[in-house]
């Protein structure tokens, strides 16, 4: 294959994988299942609570909690009290656990203006313990605890502290709980006897019901700085950890998670559902652990401690995702408007990408002048392609033109926009962003009157009438030249983040401005060139 057809067939391969993978995110991303389904796929029919089944001994040998014969063990039990905050209720039930977490702020309710609730029922949930003793455990399902508490606690000024304990037969269960404004919690647990157990920071939260290809389930932070995300259907049951800093669970824009940066913990995973992780901490006699519920904040999760931002995750692409994360955060801290940081961050990024862009234009330009030429070489040697080919690469190098040269502005956007989008589709902090008021009110919903979607297909139109192009297959050309149109008409049917689309539209915007620069760079070459050659003609 010649290097010019080459080049014009990886810029449309790379055109039409924008295409597929919107459009796949979109349209093959399997629906979610409620919550009250999601730990095995059933809805729960039994009218009394399963235990877990106990871990065996080889099981508590491998730090490795046993499965349940139905993870959705228990219905829905009696509230002991709540803890309030201006972001967050907390609900405790009397096995001890939290049973639903409560978002307050205005930006996570519904249509119908309902709060979210992040914690699905018939699931495990945070500071939820299971024994290794079957009868132990099977007990502590049907025992409730005591609280010190009742009704609802204020921790809107100050922390609220609670004691919790459950009296069993074999053992005495004492859970101090501190709760902190932001959602933060300490756990202290003490048993009157030393009996093998595990406890879990809880089922995968779920805050988003979205067609999105996103990524959900459980990542651990080991003491080496490693970190290993578990995506929901990828769990194999037999995963440990071994002194980890952070076990969380984690949706979209929440999460709910136990870290030790001390003395670290013993995480084992267990297989639920369709292949779903469910993490539990090795427990012991005096155990302490740090915790937390809530959205995956940057600012929050940096309050409580620095190194919890590393649970923050943006699937295969977060190596570039959370460098742009972190440059838009400090760009908003300046701005304090989302849709404007996005906006600099673009502009940052194409002078930053200039140089690049401005060779690979530069070359277009050339390929384009020397298609004439180019034409006589294959009528010429269109019986002999190794000679054509080695004559064509002996007029690129003449020209200085680089047959593989137009492909690098395209190639350069790619990374860059897969690594944005997964930002500006699972930071927290665009729901609710206003940018314009009035017209985008949430850079993390659609815009609601189509006219981002719109102006990227007419700058993606206008960026191709103004960029030269050789195509010698009209069907290629067809398809390129309709591509702004098609992908106008999927972010419009699509509801995908306006933040995104508004970077998408200012990046088409600031390179229409770039090409305008590098024509008129390229003309006064051209004029250059020819006023040598004639100066040199003369002189001849």
């Amino acid at each position: 294959m010649e290097q010019q057809d080459l080049n014009k067939r990886l810029l449309l391969a790379l055109a039409l994988s924008f295409l597929v993978f919107v459009g796949y995110s979109y349209l093959f991303t399997p629906k979610p299942v409620p919550a009250s389904a999601e730990a095995n796929g059933t809805a729960v029919t039994q009218s009394t609570p399963v235990a877990p089944k106990a871990a065996s001994k080889s099981a508590e040998t491998a730090n490795t909690p046993a499965k349940s014969a139905n993870e959705m063990h228990t219905p829905q039990h009696k509230v002991l009290f709540d803890v309030v905050s201006n972001t967050f209720k907390m609900t405790f039930d009397e096995l001890g656990r939290i049973e639903q977490y409560e978002l307050l702020e205005k930006k996570y309710q519904d249509a119908e203006g309902h709060n979210l609730k992040i914690l699905g029922a018939n699931v495990a949930k945070p500071l939820e313990i299971r024994f290794a003793d079957t009868a132990l455990n099977a007990e502590a399902f049907k025992t409730p605890y005591t609280a010190t508490l009742s009704g609802t606690a204020d921790a809107k000024s100050g922390p609220v502290t609670v004691t919790l304990t459950q009296k069993l037969s074999k053992v005495t269960v004492t859970k101090k709980v501190t709760i902190q404004p932001n959602g933060a919690y300490t756990l202290d647990l003490q048993l009157s006897n030393d009996e093998p157990y595990f406890i879990t920071p809880g089922h995968r939260p779920l805050a988003d019901n979205s067609m999105y290809m996103l990524v959900r389930g459980a990542l651990v932070k080991t003491a080496d700085g490693v970190i290993t995300v578990i995506e929901d259907g990828d769990a194999k049951g037999n995963e440990t950890f071994k002194n980890a800093k952070i076990a969380s669970a984690f949706d979209r824009y929440v999460a709910t998670m136990f870290y030790d940066f001390k003395k670290g913990m013993d995480v084992s995973v267990l297989k639920v559902g369709e292949g779903d992780p469910l993490l539990f901490v090795k427990g012991s006699q005096s155990l302490h652990l740090g915790g937390y519920v809530g959205p995956k904040e940057y600012h929050t999760l940096a309050a409580i401690n620095p190194e919890l931002t590393d649970a923050i995750e943006f699937g295969w692409f977060t190596f570039l995702s959370y460098p742009f994360f972190k440059v838009l955060l400090w760009l908003h801290t300046h701005i304090g408007n989302w849709g404007w940081a996005i906006i600099l961050f673009t502009l940052l990024v194409k002078l930053v990408l200039f140089p690049l862009s401005y060779k690979g234009m530069m070359s277009m330009q050339k390929l384009k002048d020397l298609a004439p030429k180019m034409k006589e070489l294959r009528e010429k040697y269109k019986d002999d392609p190794a000679k054509l080919n080695m004559k064509m690469m002996e007029m690129y190098k003449k020209h200085g033109a680089n047959p593989m040269g137009g492909c690098l502005p395209m190639l350069l956007q790619i990374p860059v926009f897969f690594a944005l989008y997964r930002v500006l589709l699972n930071a927290d902090e665009l729901q609710g962003a206003v940018w314009i008021p009035g017209w985008i009110d949430n850079l993390a919903t659609a815009d609601p009157y189509y006219i981002l979607p719109v102006l990227m297909g007419l700058s993606m139109w206008f960026q191709q009438k103004i960029t030269p192009n050789n195509f010698t297959d009209p069907m290629q050309e067809k398809i390129f030249q309709w591509f702004p149109v098609i992908m106008a008409l999927m972010f419009i049917i699509m509801p995908f983040p306006s933040g995104l689309v508004l970077y998408w539209v200012v990046n088409n915007i600031f390179t229409i401005g770039q090409q305008y620069i590098i024509n008129r760079a390229y003309e006064k070459h051209k004029a250059k060139a020819v006023e040598m050659a004639h100066k040199k003609g003369k002189e001849s």
